[in-house]
């Protein structure tokens, strides 16, 4: 019978990225955003962050991000754009990104959904980053329709809302580890945003 070795380190708490009230991901993981309005949450998420924020997009893509729109969100000057010519490329700039432990926030809009054995290298890669710098690097992964991304720590969709008085966008946790389904709507207010309950869609 084997016997736990004794260590005086502590186990720290891993505080996860609050970005929306109370909302939060978990860091060092990669977490998938799809909807419409995957775009506009992705950004929403780097305001919650500080530094360089590495947009890494196929080089195909027609829908490059409006300057304009962005400064909505966060100062343009902070993204890095990354054009790349196939998604094996895609998910490897976003692995070796994450791996140097030097960027807080990698964006990455795939055309495809990634396989089980590439999220888990972004996992891997996030935490390799982690331990050898002082940052907690996240991973948004952006996929069309419902995605359905295998193994993300999180699933989050998120839409324009034309079924409310107020104009806004209805946002739902489709899948967490740690809690359930859940839908807010989300309303702008000047500089920033707040969350009323909503009912779950799920289509």
């Amino acid at each position: 019978m084997s016997t736990p070795l004794l260590t005086r380190k502590k186990n720290r708490p891993v505080h996860g990225i609050s970005f929306l009230d109370d909302l939060s991901l978990t860091p060092c993981r990669a977490h998938e955003i799809c909807g419409s309005a995957r775009k506009t949450l992705a950004l929403i998420i780097a305001r919650a962050t500080e530094g360089p924020v590495f947009w890494v997009h196929p080089r195909w893509d027609n829908e490059q991000l409006n300057p304009a729109g962005v400064l909505e969100f966060i100062d343009p000057s902070r993204l890095v754009l990354v054009a790349t010519s196939n998604t094996g490329d895609l998910l490897g700039s976003i692995e070796e990104v994450l791996r140097a432990g030097v960027v807080p926030l990698v964006v990455g809009l795939l055309p495809e959904l990634p396989g089980l054995t590439a999220v888990r290298r972004l996992h891997l890669a996030a935490a390799a980053g982690a331990k050898d710098h002082s940052t907690r690097p996240l991973a948004l992964l952006l996929t069309s329709g419902n995605g359905g991304a295998q193994g993300c720590e999180t699933r989050w969709f998120m839409e324009q809302d034309y079924k409310t008085d107020s104009a806004g966008w209805h946002l739902e946790r489709r899948r967490a580890r740690m809690a359930p389904p859940k839908a807010w709507h989300v309303t702008r207010r000047q500089n920033d945003f707040t969350l009323e309950p909503a009912q779950l869609r799920m289509y």
